[in-house]
């Protein structure tokens, strides 16, 4: 039996023997007893194990050391100490031994230190609680969409398009690197063209949304962005939904109603988890993803949240200015101002991606950020131009190359319709999810500058 299955059902197996496989968190022997603190990964919560001197091989426990793996059998009890049962062991057998240089041991490690044992920190209680939410939150995004008619699209980790036009892509290449001088002949290498790490699934995911009307792609992304901060990684996970004959007002709909759907998900079915973190990690985490999910969203332009920010009674680090992008803590304060989250739509063109619809205006386009209290933006998204003549004119406009995304703009002829999406990193999420706040700490092997490692 596993200790998910147990606790379950606990009160049913009081005065029950059952058995149990799992591994040593913690061991204090006394002269006569002992007792071990036991987990087997499928729970936040931990079995307290008794055992005493009746048992055959009691020496030979007494000296199994943290991180081993067990086996016992026994009768679940009411207990006495801060769980309210506990086992009493009739039968403990060793199934795989540990040594005293194991580097987890029972007292508090820091992050950074669990970083650099990045395969063993998910034996660690916070881990433990990270990497269930990510599995929990996971099956959420995935069950929303078919839910909701989508159709679950992968779209290529190898591609020849720069979703955002950035530049930061990773190069894919088979060509000796030590090898190459001057202009590099792309035609030789394995594609016979530059290609690199995708950025974003979302212009694919384009082609399959004017076919499949609802589709959505949930898979890693890539960005060689030379960035240490806490909410950037190289490598990291992103849903990007796409939406035909929808515009900017359904598509914030829909990110509203996915958005509180994940988070209930995750309070109904990781209780202990999000506990954990409002005891330890965020003070009052339940209680705010409570009130996101019982909240209305603002919607608010872009220019009317510029001007509540030049109105507002506080001394900026960085002013607010018409045509700008806003600071974090603008966001922070239009999310206080509002009560709750907020979306900011109605960019100005100069600042967001050629691909995104053009307002009648001709300043700006048909965007929108999701600003949530607590973490900032967690979503950004837009209404597609669907338009050939403008879609074409803003590539240009942009010395962008035509010739490479025909493809792209042939979507706007062969039966193109308004259409819109958005994507959402899923490290930001679970980092708003969990009040951990530096995304190497809820993915499992973070890739940095510099860090490449297991």
């Amino acid at each position: 039996m596993d200790l998910r299955g147990l606790f379950n059902k606990i009160e049913d197996l009081e005065n029950k023997e059952i058995t149990i496989e799992g591994w040593i968190r913690n061991h204090r022997d006394q002269k006569t007893f002992g007792f071990i603190d036991f987990s087997d990964g499928t729970t936040q919560e931990h079995l307290q194990i008794v055992y005493t001197e009746e048992l055959s091989n009691f020496l030979e426990i007494k000296k199994l050391l943290v991180g081993s793996a067990i086996k016992a059998r026994g009768i679940i009890i009411k207990s006495e100490g801060k769980q309210a049962y506990e086992m009493q062991a009739k039968e403990i057998t060793l199934l795989g031994n540990c040594p005293e240089d194991y580097p987890i041991q029972p007292k508090r490690h820091t992050r950074e230190f669990l970083r650099e044992q990045a395969y063993l920190r998910p034996r660690t209680n916070l881990f433990q609680a990270v990497f269930r939410v990510r599995s929990i939150a996971a099956y959420a995004i995935h069950k929303y969409f078919q839910e909701n008619g989508y159709v679950y699209f992968h779209a290529p980790l190898i591609t020849a398009s720069d979703c955002e036009g950035a530049g930061e892509m990773f190069q894919v290449t088979t060509m000796p690197l030590d090898k190459i001088k001057g202009e590099i002949d792309y035609s030789k290498d394995f594609f016979g063209k530059k290609a690199g790490l995708t950025v974003s699934g979302q212009l694919e995911a384009e082609t399959f949304a004017m076919a499949f009307k609802k589709v959505y792609t949930f898979g890693p992304t890539f960005r060689a962005e030379n960035s240490n901060t806490k909410t950037h990684a190289a490598e990291f996970w992103m849903i990007e939904p796409e939406i035909a004959f929808c515009d900017l007002e359904g598509d914030m709909d829909i990110m509203e109603d996915m958005l509180k759907y994940i988070v209930k998900y995750v309070l109904d079915n990781a209780g202990k988890e999000i506990e954990f973190f409002s005891q330890f990690v965020e003070k009052g985490l339940k209680e705010k993803l409570e009130n996101l999910v019982a909240s209305t969203f603002a919607r608010v332009d872009h220019e009317e949240a510029i001007k509540i920010l030049k109105e507002a009674p506080v001394k900026w680090e960085f002013t607010p200015e018409y045509g700008e992008d806003i600071a974090r803590e603008h966001e922070k304060y239009l999310t206080e101002y509002f009560k709750g989250p907020v979306f900011i739509k109605n960019w100005p063109k100069d600042i967001k991606a050629f691909y995104m619809k053009q307002n009648p205006d001709g300043k700006t386009v048909a965007a929108v950020d999701l600003e949530v209290p607590g973490a900032g933006e967690l979503m950004g998204g837009s209404e597609r131009e669907e338009n050939y003549d403008k879609l074409l004119a803003r590539m240009k406009e942009l010395n962008m190359e035509p010739k490479s995304m025909e493809w792209y703009l042939n979507l706007r002829k062969f039966g193109g319709v308004r259409h819109s999406g958005f994507g959402m990193g899923f490290e930001r999420l679970l980092i708003y999810l969990t009040g951990v706040d530096n995304i190497r700490d809820v993915i499992p092997y973070p890739r940095t500058p510099g860090n490449c490692e297991f």
